[in-house]
């Protein structure tokens, strides 16, 4: 049992985030063995999703959560399930608006705008002059 206060308060936050962990690979178990009962475009984004909140918060790492998504996707091409592809859908629309958004923007700005500053070159160190010789008397 700890004895110094901070190590009594580690010790708390350990049990708190040994707990928020388990909850979290619970979800994912859980969403896993739902895709596998069911394989469906729905259930494998839930499953995904649960990977990415994973590491998001730093449970598992980037590619380990990569290279199990990429397992589920082999798997559900071997069930026959056709990703609707979310994020290929949303993108055209994400454009359109940032399209939309860019076009209004410059007439906006162009009032505010302040004249440009010029960029000033890096001036170059003086050139040392070569000493004078001194004239013979």
């Amino acid at each position: 049992m700890p004895i110094i206060k901070s190590a009594k308060k580690a010790a708390r936050q350990s049990v708190k985030r040994r707990e928020n962990n388990q909850q979290i690979k619970k979800t994912i178990r859980a969403a896993l063995k739902e895709f596998h009962a069911k394989p469906t475009a729905d259930n494998m984004k839930k499953v995904q999703s649960e990977y990415d909140k994973a590491v998001k918060k730093g449970l598992i790492k980037k590619n380990t959560a990569s290279r199990r998504k990429a397992k589920l996707a082999i798997f559900a091409k071997a069930a026959g399930v056709k990703n609707t592809g979310a994020k290929k859908a949303a993108a055209p629309k994400a454009t359109a608006t940032k399209m939309a958004a860019t076009k209004a923007a410059p007439k906006a700005t162009a009032e505010k705008k302040a004249p440009a500053k010029k960029a000033t070159a890096a001036k170059k160190p003086a050139a040392k002059k070569a000493p004078a010789k001194k004239a013979a008397k």
